[in-house]
Order: structure tokens, then C-alpha cells, then sequence
């Protein structure tokens, strides 16, 4: 019983880590970024200053965060629980099976049966193609249950004191739409335009005469915090 515990502990971590790394991505994150941002929290491990930045500064981020933490203390106190029982002696002898293996060697046919079932267990969530099957549709069903609102803005990059990029799209509620890069006032947020793509063309380092229409993202480089309140409002 303890060995099956154990090993449903191993894939719902797994599922959980995964889970918040697509909630992590529906705010904005990269999608490796997001994976290892879910990993530490889930974790508490791996946690660094700089990209702790883009968790502490977006509130839905924080509570994902706090979730994961919450969940990832409470599995590993389980598992260390169920996982030192599982290599004890049985108390209780098992009919049949106790004719053909004594007490004292089932400690390690359970820790054989344990590290076999990790080896599979992260070869089938590491296997390219079932990941990204996994993944969507975990995806979709938060999308569809409304779990995380997605946003329309991915960070691409952390860079020292909070400044990064980040690429948004343009929707019609945009404060910039249909205004020429000089007159959204980009600038004096400290934004920089690095980049516009439109459709399947790409303008690279655009004129301040660039027209930004419906649709367009834009690759901007700035102050993530900056960038987050002045073309993406509701992701705050």
C-alpha cells in the first residue's frame, strides 16, 4: 500500500509541476522560464533573485506561486513518510508471497520496484511528444474552466533590475492602436520598440513614422513592470 502511495505521490507532482508551469505561461511567462519557475516553487529550489522579480511583481503569479509552495512541502513530507515505510520489514506476513521471499528482502524489492517506476515515470513526462500532448490538453481545460484568464503578452528575458523583453500583441482595447510609434509615448516609459510582427513579416528596429495596427506584436525592451502597465493593464 505504502509503495503504491508513493508512487501516485511521484506522478501527481509531476502533474502538479506541469500544471503550474502552464499557469505560470498563461500570465506572460516563457515556456521554459515558466517550467522552471514551477519546478523551484514546487521544489524550493532553484529560486533565483533576478527571476524572482516576475513572480513577486504580478499577484496572480504570487498566488500560483504560493500554491505550488504550499503543495510541494506537503508532497515531499508525505513522500519521506510513505518512502521510509516502504523499506521497513512487513509487519504482517503476505499469504503465498511470504513462501518465496522473506520479510527482510522485500525493503529492497520495494526500493528496486521505486527507482524503476521513477526511471519510467520521468521518461514518459520527458517523452517530447506525449509532453506536448499532456500539455495542451491540461491547457485546455484550464483555459475552457476559466482557471487562469491567459494574457496577450510573454517575457521573454530577465535582465538586471527588473528591465527585460517581452513581446505583446495588440488587441483592440490597445491604448496604441492605430497611433504611429511617436505618439504612444513609449519612450518616456522607458519602452523601447526593438520590433513589430505582422502577420508572417517581421519589421525589425521600426521608424518612429511605424503605424501600429490591430494584431501586430510588438518586441519591446524595458521595464517589464513598465511594459505590464502601460500595454497590458489587466495582466496587473
Amino acid at each position: 500500500m505504502n509503495l503504491l502511495l508513493f508512487i501516485s505521490l511521484i506522478i501527481v507532482s509531476f502533474i502538479a509541476v506541469r500544471i503550474g508551469a502552464i499557469a505560470f505561461q498563461l500570465t506572460g511567462l516563457e515556456w521554459s522560464l515558466a517550467k522552471f519557475q514551477a519546478l523551484s516553487c514546487f521544489t524550493g529550489t532553484g529560486f533565483t533573485t533576478k527571476e524572482a522579480e516576475l513572480i513577486t511583481s504580478d499577484k496572480r503569479r504570487r498566488r500560483i506561486a504560493s500554491v505550488l509552495i504550499v503543495l510541494g512541502h506537503a508532497g515531499l513530507v508525505t513522500m519521506i513518510a510513505t518512502f521510509a515505510n516502504t523499506l521497513r520489514p512487513p509487519i504482517i506476513e503476505i499469504p503465498l508471497l511470504s513462501d518465496f521471499v522473506s520479510p527482510g528482502v522485500m525493503p529492497w524489492i520495494n526500493l528496486t520496484v521505486i527507482a524503476v517506476a521513477i526511471y519510467v515515470i520521468y521518461k514518459v513526462f520527458t517523452n517530447t511528444k506525449f509532453a506536448r500532448k499532456f500539455t495542451n490538453a491540461l491547457r485546455k481545460r484550464i483555459v475552457k474552466r476559466d482557471i487562469i484568464k491567459s494574457v496577450s503578452f510573454e517575457e521573454l528575458l530577465v535582465a538586471t533590475g527588473g528591465y527585460g523583453v517581452s513581446r505583446v500583441a495588440v488587441d483592440g482595447g490597445s491604448s496604441i492602436l492605430e497611433k504611429k510609434l511617436s505618439e504612444s509615448q513609449l519612450r518616456k516609459s522607458d519602452i523601447t520598440v526593438l520590433a513589430i510582427i505582422r502577420a508572417d513579416t517581421t519589421i525589425p528596429n521600426p521608424s518612429a513614422n511605424t503605424k501600429i495596427i490591430l494584431g501586430d506584436e510588438l518586441v519591446c525592451f524595458g521595464k517589464l513592470e513598465n511594459i505590464r502597465n502601460q500595454l497590458c493593464p489587466a495582466a496587473g
